[in-house]
């Protein structure tokens, strides 16, 4: 147990800060006018969990502790949106179409009120 939480924690970091470095480079090359790097580490990260997934299913030689790592550590930390992405076609594949399309927007639209919600609520406490 203990060196599975180590491990998503290493891949954690590395996430993390590959994230940071994806947003750094995107505000340098296209400046601050629309979230460039948030994009990219979306698609890149739903990209590269599309790829590992795909290739665990056919490597029995990784441990649970690398999957682990890479999957919930790494693309956990790049981006959670690539975990969105493959629960979405995990339920689109099963033929799990109105639960699948359900789950897409109420995941979209009920984190943005959610947020929108949070800073209302914050802004009227801070006043």
């Amino acid at each position: 147990m203990f060196s599975t939480i180590a491990m998503v924690a290493l891949g954690g970091a590395f996430g993390a800060v590959s994230r940071y470095g994806v947003n750094v480079g995107a505000t340098h090359f296209f400046g601050h006018g629309f979230p460039w790097g948030t994009v990219i580490v979306n698609v890149v990260g739903s990209f590269l969990m599309g790829i590992v997934i795909a290739k665990f299913a056919q490597a029995d030689h990784l441990s649970p502790e690398m999957k682990s790592m890479i999957v919930t550590g790494f693309l956990g930390a790049f981006t959670t949106f690539s975990t969105f992405s493959l629960d979405f076609v995990t339920l689109w594949q099963r033929g799990e179409i109105i639960p699948a399309m359900l789950y897409m927007l109420g995941s979209v639209i009920i984190s943005i009120l959610a947020l929108g919600a949070a800073m209302y609520i914050m802004r009227g406490a801070a006043a």
